[in-house]
């Protein structure tokens, strides 16, 4: 019996798609009601949230009074109250499961 490959452009294709859905599909802008930073946010499950940021975090008090940059700090606290916020009010949809 003799198996065949998948032709290597359609995998990349679908690489591609899926790298779309992963980084893009259901991001939508939440701004900071603290700072006023805005950002995109999708979430994923009620304990995963994915968050870009779009701009620096030079605007963020929070981040401001960190020693250390900003890409090894975890949200600051008034985002994440921002984020939390829009999820109970519905108007940030939380996937089932």
């Amino acid at each position: 019996m003799m198996w065949a490959k998948a032709p290597v452009t359609d995998v990349s294709a679908q690489t591609a798609v899926d790298r779309r859905g992963f980084l893009a599909d259901g991001l939508r802008p939440v701004e900071c009601t603290a700072c006023g930073t805005c950002v995109l946010v999708k979430k994923s499950s009620q304990h995963h949230t994915s968050i870009q940021w779009q701009t620096s975090t030079d605007n963020c008090a929070e981040y401001a009074a960190q020693n250390k940059p900003a890409a090894l700090m975890d949200t600051c606290s008034k985002l994440r109250a921002s984020i939390e916020s829009l999820v109970a009010e519905g108007l940030l949809e939380v996937p089932d499961g």
